[in-house]
């Protein structure tokens, strides 16, 4: 039987399964529709508007992440309506707040007091924390668009620096609501959501209380998922661009589960974690430990050689005589009080394999089932 389940994209026949959108079609075939507020593993919401589509004998354009394809449909991702529309799009989120993205002419007197005004909200004379690093300015150099078409809209809300990890600034917030879809639908924390209502709409925590006053854990999973400068690190804002540092993949090392992540590497020092999206077991999700907990690799207290105590004082000593001293030691203390005398804590930040090395040494070897896990304690 012919398979009548296809769909024509820009002139190309492909078949899809039930219940895919548009949106999905067209990524699974290499077709690029952009989007700002949609976000793969949440619903979609088709609240940005970017998405949008011209579909054969539809009435409107169509917001391609929410349309489910049917059979027999045609579409065309970039008509001239389709372009227009997202010109448009742009240009009102380009005047909503402080977008000074470079996107803007730069030889008109509007454009001068605009940059004066949010630099003095931003306490900065550089330009836009996520500039280089943002959606809405890639749309914009896309669509050759900037925000002075529409009057600029002014922000209600003031900058929220008081939290541990992360700025909000709300000046540079679209309300293409990917933060609360990824708190409340990835990471299932509950922990913002939409407040107010019209023009007064805003991105709350419970009570509209600062992050640090709510449910919020931290996790970072909405500074991820932000696609503008709304929600940056707070130790990296304004002191990191992309290109500075350099991507290393690795594994989590604060527990057994394995989250992939990336290193932000400059100048051989840390300087921003970011989590793998794609890829198991966490696609993209941290907790606030691997995201925010790595200033201990680069701390000027931490140790960098082994330290032997005598005297009551600590000096510096090769890993061959400290392995030595310690072995010496422990069998010393087996043969004259027996292996029970003799307890063993195994690291959360050390692989499975090497705990149960030491798990093996303390009982085939030190002769004692005195052993235990910091994360216990």
């Amino acid at each position: 039987m012919e398979n009548k389940n296809t769909i024509t994209i820009n002139g190309n026949e492909f078949d899809f399964e039930q219940g895919e959108t548009i949106l999905g079609v067209a990524r699974k075939n290499d077709i690029e529709i952009p989007t700002l507020c949609h976000l793969k593993g949440a619903t979609p919401t088709g609240a940005c508007r970017v998405c949008i589509v011209e579909v054969e004998g539809a009435r409107s354009l169509m917001a391609s992440c929410t349309v489910p394809a049917t059979p027999g449909m045609v579409v065309l991702t970039e008509s001239p309506k389709v372009i227009e529309s997202r010109k448009i799009t742009i240009q009102l989120l380009l005047s909503s707040g402080n977008h000074n993205c470079a996107v803007r002419g730069s030889d008109d007197t509007d454009w001068t007091e605009f940059q004066v005004g949010v630099q003095a909200d931003d306490e900065s004379g550089e330009l836009c924390p996520v500039w280089g690093d943002c959606r809405l300015q890639d749309l914009a150099y896309r669509y050759q668009v900037d925000g002075e078409r529409f009057e600029k809209t002014e922000t209600k809300y003031p900058m929220e620096r008081v939290n541990p990890f992360i700025v909000r600034d709300f000046s540079r917030c679209i309300l293409c609501g990917r933060c609360v879809q990824a708190c409340c639908d990835i990471q299932v924390n509950n922990a913002i959501s939409f407040g107010f209502r019209g023009a007064d709409t805003k991105i709350i925590a419970s009570g509209d209380a600062a992050l640090k006053d709510s449910d919020c854990v931290f996790c970072g999973e909405c500074v991820q998922a932000c696609p503008v400068g709304a929600l940056v690190e707070k130790n990296v804002r304004y002191e990191l661009r992309p290109w500075e540092a350099k991507k290393i993949k690795t594994t989590c090392s604060y527990c057994g589960v394995g989250c992939q992540l990336y290193l932000h590497v400059r100048e051989n020092k840390i300087v921003k974690v970011t989590g793998v999206e794609g890829v198991a077991p966490n696609y993209g999700s941290l907790c606030v430990k691997g995201r925010f907990g790595y200033n201990f690799v680069s701390s000027p207290e931490r140790l960098t050689t082994p330290l032997i105590k005598e005297n009551g004082k600590f000096r510096e000593a090769s890993w061959e005589e400290a392995l030595e001293y310690a072995a010496t030691s422990l069998a010393e203390i087996k043969d004259s009080h027996g292996g029970d005398s003799i307890g063993v804590l195994t690291s959360a930040r050390v692989s499975n394999e090497e705990n149960y090395i030491a798990n093996k040494f303390a009982r085939a070897v030190l002769k004692t089932n005195n052993i235990d896990h910091c994360a216990r304690l």
